[in-house]
């Protein structure tokens, strides 16, 4: 199974790539999605859906899992990456994909078996399940593989997790 892991965002939207079969995983790809600040809001929205959709073109995952938003003390910006999440769901559901979606806690859970875990502990686990020589980098593709392998490990109970 192939599954997309978004880590939303406006500016820079996390994006990794898995395949999961046999219990082994494979990455195939991941990286970031960027938007600049001096670009108008539509545009970056519109620049943020046309990549992803390239992206699901291009890898053609079952499933597309992202992380759900973290209240952000400034509400005018919580407001903008919502809005930039819904694209995002957009993109996946005008491709025929499931969407999933996880908490923070939830993905800490899968990854690394505690709920609290730091953000170092997160990268050294996605880095370690993933047979990989260092940690992704940016942050934010390091959190899209993480949240990919929580579907992964959740797959037998998918219908808990996809989006109401």
């Amino acid at each position: 199974m192939i599954i997309l892991g978004i880590d939303p965002g406006l500016a820079i939207v996390g994006y990794g790539v898995i395949e999961y079969k046999g219990n082994r995983y494979r990455v195939i790809d991941y990286g970031c999605i960027r938007t600049e600040a001096n670009i108008l809001f539509p545009e970056r929205l519109k620049i943020i859906y046309d990549e992803l959709s390239t992206l699901i073109d291009k890898y053609n995952p079952e499933d597309l899992a992202i992380e759900e938003l973290f209240f952000n003390k400034n509400v005018k910006t919580a407001i903008k990456v919502g809005q930039a999440r819904g694209v995002e769901v957009l993109s996946a559901v005008n491709k025929g994909l499931d969407v999933y979606e996880y908490t923070p806690l939830q993905i800490k859970q899968a990854v690394v078996g505690y709920g609290r875990a730091d953000k170092k502990q997160v990268q050294e686990m996605v880095k370690l399940l993933l047979n990989l020589k260092k940690v992704p980098k940016p942050d934010d593709a390091a959190d899209a593989l993480a949240v990919a392998i929580c579907h992964s490990s959740c797959l037998k109970f998918k219908d808990m997790f996809k989006m109401k």
